[in-house]
């Protein structure tokens, strides 16, 4: 379980970096090579199904109540990469991922 606590600590810091990024200066996000491997793991995150064998383990409450978890939300993760890819569409050139392998539909 410590696994998994430490894994979803790393990916709820990468949601809040990059959220932040998105808020203040979304730029920040194809320029900052760290701030690239942040998203790369959020998207391998949720690509993998790991996130949702996360979720499910705090749905049937196995993890601890204190554990900040909003890259858990329901929709939370999904529409924050959704908005990094249309960022990046505008952005042309300076995204990730192309539109048409966008993992996020």
């Amino acid at each position: 379980m410590q696994t998994v606590i430490a894994r979803i600590q790393q990916m709820e810091r990468y949601f809040d970096d990059i959220g932040d990024a998105m808020r203040h200066c979304p730029e920040k996000l194809y320029e900052d090579e760290e701030m690239q491997k942040k998203l790369q793991a959020l998207v391998a995150y949720q690509e993998s199904g790991q996130w949702l064998k996360d979720y499910e383990a705090d749905e049937r409450g196995e993890l601890p109540a204190d554990l900040k978890r909003g890259v858990l939300s329901q929709d939370g993760l999904y529409d924050l990469l959704e908005k990094t890819g249309d960022f990046g569409i505008m952005k042309m050139g300076h995204f990730m991922y192309s539109p048409m392998e966008n993992p996020i539909k």
